[in-house]
Order: C-alpha cells, then structure tokens, then sequence
C-alpha cells in the first residue's frame, strides 16, 4: 500500500480567533523517469539525478532540465509539506 499524505486548508474565514496556522510547502523534482526506450518497446533512463532548471524562473527554459534536455514533468515529484500551529 502507497503511502499518500493529505493537507487539509481551511480558508481564514473558518478560522477560529485564538488559534492561526500556516502551511508551508516545499516542491523538488527529483531524478529523471523518461523511458527512452518506450519506441522500441523496451525501458531505459538516462540517470539524470536531479532537475536542474536551464533558465531564470519565469521564462520557457526554467521547464527544461540542463542536465538531460528534457521537460521537468519528466522528473520526480517531491513535495514537503509542514503546518505549523500558534496558539495562545
């Protein structure tokens, strides 16, 4: 069984008055799951370990990875999430 984990938001009208959170999330794309071998009907990747983006943030080439050219949807998702809770 996959693990899955669920954040849940409440808009700030629901909040209640003496308690506030805030959630802060953190995405990483990871290493490289293109099949480049899918034509031919067999499996191989690359080995591109991690994405790193070919342009400034913002513009076209911050999709595509320097290391191994190809689009970041290609890539590994990763994403931390962290709810920190005030009270008073």
């Amino acid at each position: 069984m996959k693990k899955r984990q669920i954040v849940v938001r409440r808009d700030r009208s629901e909040r209640s008055s003496d308690t506030s959170s805030s959630t802060y999330r953190s995405v990483r794309y990871r290493e490289c799951q293109k099949n480049h071998a899918a034509n031919m009907g067999g499996h191989a990747v690359d080995g591109c370990r991690e994405f790193m983006a070919s342009g400034v943030e913002g513009t076209s080439a911050a999709f595509t990875c320097a290391a191994c050219g190809c689009h970041r949807n290609f890539h590994r998702k990763e994403v931390d999430s962290e709810v920190v809770c005030d009270s008073s």
